[in-house]
Order: structure tokens, then C-alpha cells, then sequence
């Protein structure tokens, strides 16, 4: 975990997930491949609690964040890696609002820009810029871990996904 008093300046925010019956909001950091959780207080202020890398120390490549989902179940919270090419799965503690890491899993696909839920609670997908694909992925609803379903769609240069 980072020191939130040092914490970097440059983060770049990008999107940020509010839990929809507790005051916490988790916040991707486009910049520096963060997520920042923070306590939400009756007049709306943001206390920060935590800040967890999105990438593996390990990864030596450069990354950018991307996309965000927080899941149906209000359990876990997903972020997408453009260079590490993989979604970060987070396990959401109700009581605190503090993320616990899951996993990493590949996106099947090169610069992941967008992941989102679709119709079905269960099912996120990863729209590859660079791999012209968006790929299907099954959530195990009891550990948050993600599995590819071996479904998705070949499309040029996919930066979002609607569903109606």
C-alpha cells in the first residue's frame, strides 16, 4: 500500500465507483496505475483510506489505467491495465471499504481502454483498442475472480461498449 501523504501528485484521476449503500468511492489513477478508496462523510467529503497499486511490482513496462467497474454485488471493484494488458480484481471489505487484491486477469487482448458489466450481473467486458477485440468474462461471484468465457467479438479499434 502507498503512503497516502505520499502519494503522487501527478495520480490523474480518472474515474471514480461510489458504493451505492455505503460511504466509500474508489477512484482509478490514470497516471501512476492506483486505485485510491475513500470514506465518504455526510457532507460529502472524501477522506482518504487507502491507495494499492493496479500492476504487479514485477511489471517493468509502462501502464496506464483505464476503465472501472464496481460489480452488481457491490463486492468487488475491477480496473483496467493499458500495458499490462489485464484486469485487477479487488474484494471490497463492507465494514471499512478497504480493497483487498484478488487477481490480475489477461484481457485477452492488446490496451484494454474500456471493461464493463453487461446485462447479465455475472458478465464483464474488455474492449481491446489495440486488439480489436472485446472479450467475455464470467465473474465468480464468491472470490471475484475472473475467467474468459471464449466468447466476444472481432471489432476495429474498440473504445466502448452500450448496452440497450
Amino acid at each position: 500500500m502507498t503512503d497516502m501523504a505520499t502519494a503522487s501528485v501527478r495520480a490523474g484521476p480518472r474515474h471514480v465507483g461510489f458504493h451505492p449503500r455505503l460511504p466509500f468511492a474508489w477512484v482509478i489513477n490514470e497516471l501512476d496505475s492506483t486505485i485510491a478508496g475513500y470514506r465518504c462523510d455526510p457532507s460529502g467529503a472524501l477522506e482518504p483510506i487507502q491507495i494499492l497499486p493496479s500492476i504487479p511490482s514485477t511489471f517493468t513496462g509502462n501502464n496506464t489505467w483505464s476503465g472501472m467497474v464496481v460489480s452488481a454485488s457491490r463486492r468487488f471493484v475491477f480496473g483496467s491495465n493499458r500495458g499490462h494488458d489485464s484486469i485487477r480484481a479487488f474484494r471490497v471489505d463492507e465494514s471499512t471499504g478497504m480493497l483487498a487484491p484478488v487477481a490480475w486477469e489477461p484481457t485477452g487482448g492488446a490496451m484494454p481502454r474500456f471493461i464493463g458489466a453487461g446485462p447479465v450481473d455475472h458478465l464483464l467486458y474488455a474492449a481491446n483498442q489495440n486488439g480489436d477485440t472485446i472479450v467475455e468474462f464470467d465473474m465468480d461471484a464468491a472470490t471475484g475472480r475472473l475467467r474468459r468465457t471464449g466468447h466476444g467479438v472481432t471489432a476495429g479499434t474498440p473504445v466502448c461498449v452500450v448496452w440497450r
